[in-house]
C-alpha cells in the first residue's frame, strides 16, 4: 500500500485531552513498525518520501506532534515540552505496536523528533528497538535555540502561497540543496490558508512559549538530563549530522559515539540543520541501518 491512511489517537495532558493525528503507510497488519517524528515546526508529511520507500518492509507511522498540522492544540502551551511529547508517543506506540515477541518499534526522529526518541529509548522497558537520531543531541547550541524560539513565535502571514513558499525556502536553506519540486512540497506541507484567505504556518504559535522560559540554568539542567538519557540507551543507534549543522556540533556528535549506545555516525556533506531525507541518497542511509 503506497498511499497513507489518516488516523488519530486521543492523548492526555495536565490541561485535558487532545487528539494526535498520524499517517500510516504499508500493510496495516505488518507487525514491523517504524515511527517517524518530525522537527519542531514541521509535520508528518515530511516523511512521505521515506515512508513510500520503506512501507514495503514496515508499517510506517508518522504523527503530527500535538500543536502541529492535523493534530489538536494544547489548552496550556506550557506543556509543549519533550515530556508531554514522550507521553503522547507512548500512547501512540501502544496503539500501533504489535504484542508478544514482535512488540516494539523502530524510530526515526529529526531534531525534536530525535530528542523524543532519545528520551523514549532511555526508559526502562522501552519499546524502541532501533533508533535513528537526525541532527540533534544532548548539547543544544544556545544561539540556535534562541533563533528557533524567535522564529516560531512570529505571527507571519502571506498574501498568497508563493509568498509563503518563498519565505519557507529562505528560512530553510540549512536543509541543503533541493529541487524546485522538493522545495514546493516542503513549503506546501507546512502552510495553510486561514479564514481570511491569508497563508500561515500550520502550527500553534504557543509552541514558542516554553522556549521563552529557558534560562541558562534551565538549559544546563536539561543538558544534564539529556546526557543521562543518552547514557541509558541500549538499542542500536544511528546518529546523522548535517556537516554544517549549527544545532549539533561535531564535538558533541563524537562524544555521543563514545558513550551511551555508542552510536554510529554518518555526516551528510553540504547540509546544515537538518537533513530532510527526501532524496534517494539520504533514504539509502536510513534503509541500510534500519534493515541491515
Amino acid at each position: 500500500m503506497t498511499e497513507a491512511r489518516l488516523r488519530s489517537v486521543q492523548c492526555s495532558s495536565p490541561a485535558g485531552l487532545h487528539r494526535m493525528a498520524y499517517k500510516e503507510w504499508g500493510d496495516p497488519a505488518n507487525p514491523k513498525v517504524l515511527v517517524c517524528v518530525h522537527g519542531v515546526t514541521r509535520v508528518a508529511d515530511d516523511f512521505d518520501h521515506l515512508a513510500r520507500a520503506l512501507c514495503g518492509e514496515y508499517r510506517v507511522v508518522c504523527p503530527d506532534v500535538v500543536g502541529r498540522g492535523r493534530s489538536g492544540r494544547l489548552r496550556n502551551p506550557d506543556f509543549y515540552t519533550v515530556p508531554q511529547y514522550v507521553a503522547d508517543m507512548v500512547t501512540l506506540v501502544a496503539r500501533v505496536s504489535a504484542t508478544g515477541d514482535e512488540a516494539g518499534v523502530h524510530w526515526f526522529g529529526t531534531s525534536m523528533g530525535g530528542l523524543i526518541g532519545m528520551v523514549l529509548a532511555s526508559l526502562e522497558d522501552s519499546p524502541v528497538r532501533k533508533l535513528v537520531v537526525n541532527d540533534i543531541g544532548p548539547v543544544l547550541d544556545q544561539g540556535a535555540v534562541q533563533r528557533i524560539g524567535e522564529y516560531i513565535g512570529q505571527d507571519i502571514r502571506f498574501p498568497d502561497f508563493d509568498a509563503g513558499a518563498a519565505y519557507v525556502r529562505t528560512v530553510s536553506t540549512s536543509f541543503g540543496p533541493h529541487t524546485d519540486e522538493e522545495w514546493f512540497k516542503l513549503a506546501n506541507d507546512v502552510l495553510r490558508q486561514d479564514s481570511d484567505g491569508q497563508w500561515v504556518r500550520h502550527y500553534d504559535l504557543g509552541l514558542a512559549q516554553p522556549f521563552r522560559a529557558i534560562t541558562p540554568e534551565r538549559a544546563a539542567v536539561d543538558e544534564s538530563l539529556l546526557w543521562a538519557a543518552w547514557d541509558a540507551i541500549r538499542c542500536p543507534t544511528l546518529l546523522v549530522r548535517g556537516e554544517l549543522s549549527d544545532l549539533l556540533s561535531r564535538q558533541t556528535a563524537l562524544e555521543m559515539c563514545a558513550r551511551g549506545p555508542k552510536a554510529r555516525l554518518v555526516e551528510i556533506p553540504g547540509v546544515g540543520h537538518a537533513p530532510t531525507f527526501v532524496q534517494a541518497g539520504q533514504i539509502a542511509i536510513a534503509r541500510e541501518f534500519l534493515l541491515g
